[in-house]
């Protein structure tokens, strides 16, 4: 279950954090007393309207298991991109990333109606390299001297991406994997709570009628 990022996830999500450090090799500052950045800096971003943070619920125990978001978001041109994604120890290798790929990707191709999905990841990521050609993403080339760590190495960017015609089979692989059928997705538009809502409304998304998909049920 997806939650749009807010203060009250600070600690649960710190606590998160805290279960294995080797999860944040790729990332800049989110690590030990770092962690504050990072969480001000989303929250911050997300104020401006320049990212879309949100925090992972496990429905099975209702823990916060990590995080993702939305970001480079480029409503003008109909796309945006999906990443700055981690989970703790006991929530990788399970299918908490698949409903949350099946949540994230369903919403901006069906109700947000994007045309592009961006996914980038760092060429030494092989485990999420591995993951990003399962899903079906296509990777389209290299993006040189892309960023920088903290340690001021200068990373390169792997550079996938997921079109419009391409979700179907994307979705129906998803579906799949995680053993769900049509009948057992939501149907209709999202209810007004549903933190997509506020992504429409605040980025100018236009809203499409109804989603052919919605939330697994469970």
């Amino acid at each position: 279950m997806l939650e749009p990022l807010t203060v009250r996830h600070r600690e649960p999500l710190r606590a998160a954090a805290g279960d294995d450090q080797s999860i944040w090799t790729y990332f800049t500052t989110v690590r030990g007393s770092d962690f504050d950045d990072w969480f001000d800096y989303s929250v911050e971003r997300d104020a401006k309207g320049e990212l879309y943070p949100f925090a992972v619920r496990r429905r099975a125990d209702d823990r916060i298991v990590g995080s993702t978001r939305y970001y480079d978001m480029a409503p003008e041109h109909r796309r945006l991109a999906l990443g700055s994604t981690w989970y703790t120890s006991n929530a990788r290798g399970t299918l908490v990333n698949s409903e949350v790929r099946l949540l994230t990707l369903t919403y901006a191709f069906e109700r947000l109606s994007v045309n592009r999905v961006e996914l980038i990841t760092d060429p030494y990521n092989l485990s999420s390299r591995a993951a990003m050609k399962i899903l079906g993403a296509v990777q389209e080339g290299v993006i040189r001297q892309h960023m920088i760590y903290d340690d001021g190495r200068v990373r390169d960017s792997v550079l996938y991406s997921i079109i419009r015609c391409e979700w179907p089979g994307v979705r129906d692989r998803l579906l799949r994997k995680l053993g769900y059928t049509e009948d057992m997705i939501s149907v209709g538009t999202s209810p007004a709570g549903d933190p997509f809502t506020r992504v429409t409304r605040r980025y100018n998304f236009p809203a499409v009628g109804k989603s052919r998909l919605g939330r697994p049920h469970g």
